[in-house]
């Protein structure tokens, strides 16, 4: 039976209607294809060699491309993941919600954009290129952090949202782990400046904290229950 525009308001802020899991639903699944936009987009790239006689030689020289690839497909990958688990203690969304979520989607999908400028300044740049491109894919990720933030915030403030056995508590502490990102890619961004490779290498390691912390802060977590 169709829900009037009223009852559906009205649910949401008892936070009881059944019809608005399926939005919940539909929320993910438009995410899950924004990341597989932007995961493909990156093997854009990398190109095909064109001499002729040389072809193992301009696969070699492409290496920079391939380390930037890996990284930001790793770091996607990571953002799915930590986003599927978001939503596993999400049963409904609003209107707040939905606008946080897509800023978290808008800072993902630039993520190609530094990833090709830190490919072709590692190519075809000065020392002075490399540090901009790797300045500028730390702000990429500075930004992503702080929408995780933004996000982790609000469901801290808004239990309405959430599945009945799902702890609001555990968003106000997973805030931390989105500030440490922030400060991470801060870190990453002036290694950069120093010396562009030590700034590199610190962007790889990066999506591997969040891949190994998509679970939650469990550290905080421990020490609740210490």
């Amino acid at each position: 039976m169709p829900q009037s525009p009223g009852g559906a308001a009205d649910a949401d802020s008892t936070g009881s209607a059944p019809g608005l899991l399926a939005e919940s639903n539909r929320v993910e699944a438009f995410s899950d294809g924004v990341f597989a936009i932007v995961i493909t987009l990156l093997i854009l790239d990398l190109k095909a060699p064109a001499s002729r006689g040389a072809v193992l030689h301009d696969l070699l020289v492409q290496w920079p491309a391939y380390v930037a690839y890996l990284a930001s497909f790793g770091y996607v990958g990571v953002i799915w993941v930590n986003h599927h688990n978001l939503f596993t203690r999400i049963a409904r969304v609003d209107g707040g919600l939905l606008w946080r979520n897509l800023v978290l989607l808008l800072a993902t999908s630039v993520l190609p954009f530094p990833t090709a400028v830190v490919s072709s300044a590692f190519q075809n740049g000065s020392l002075a290129d490399r540090r901009v491109a790797l300045v500028l894919y730390a702000l990429a990720g500075i930004a992503a952090a702080a929408t995780w933030w933004v996000l982790f915030h609000y469901l801290s403030r808004a239990p309405r949202l959430l599945k009945d056995e799902a702890d609001a508590g555990f968003f106000g502490r997973e805030r931390h782990r989105a500030l440490v990102g922030v400060g991470s890619y801060a870190v990453a961004g002036l290694a950069a400046v120093w010396y562009p490779v030590a700034g590199l290498v610190v962007l790889c390691v990066l999506p591997m904290f969040y891949g190994a912390t998509s679970a939650g802060w469990r550290v905080a977590d421990l020490a609740d229950r210490g």
